[in-house]
């Protein structure tokens, strides 16, 4: 039978080590998320794919509270972040920087996540929403894609914290950081 491990051997990144490692060209752009535990989630997760930035707008809570550390594990202190209030001059921001913006939502002639195939060689920044209303229409209209994850059941939708987990997870997968 296997022995779980302890988290001393599993060879992770200091906190110092992980701030001046590389980032992947990935960043999160979460938009108007109520809930501080999906933010928390998204920090971990962001964490976990070593990715460059969130950039949390709208009515998104901000680092340091109770609630993001209780889901962020401390990632919050890993992961490079920065308030933004407006959504469009974040997106606007990355794509001077030449980041392809990339929203998950439901939307007309959306591409399947498991279709879609990132280019290795260019920057993402995608973006989440809010939990009740999703992305607003203005934000789609300022996305250069609409990525949709594909589902078989009752629900509309996923949790923000699972689609930042499966979408972070299938773009790494992709562009061969793992």
């Amino acid at each position: 039978m296997p022995r779980k491990l302890l988290n001393s051997e599993l060879n992770r990144l200091t906190t110092d080590e992980f701030k001046q490692s590389a980032k992947y060209p990935l960043v999160l752009v979460l938009d108007n998320i109520r809930s501080q535990h999906n933010i928390g989630a998204a920090f971990r997760t962001a964490d976990a794919f070593r990715i460059e930035k969130i950039y949390l707008c709208g009515i998104c809570a901000t680092p340091p509270t109770a609630d993001i550390h209780k889901s962020a594990l401390g990632a919050e202190n890993t992961v490079e972040w920065q308030y933004v209030n407006n959504t469009i001059d974040a997106i606007q921001s990355l794509k001077n920087e030449r980041y392809n913006i990339v929203t998950i939502e439901q939307v007309e002639n959306s591409m399947m996540l498991n279709d879609y195939l990132p280019d290795k060689n260019r920057k993402y920044a995608l973006v989440f929403g809010n939990e009740i209303k999703g992305i607003s229409q203005e934000v789609v209209d300022s996305s250069d894609y609409c990525i949709e994850i594909p589902q078989i059941g009752t629900k509309h939708s996923l949790n923000i914290s699972v689609s930042v987990g499966i979408v972070l997870w299938d773009f790494v997968q992709k562009i061969g950081i793992l």
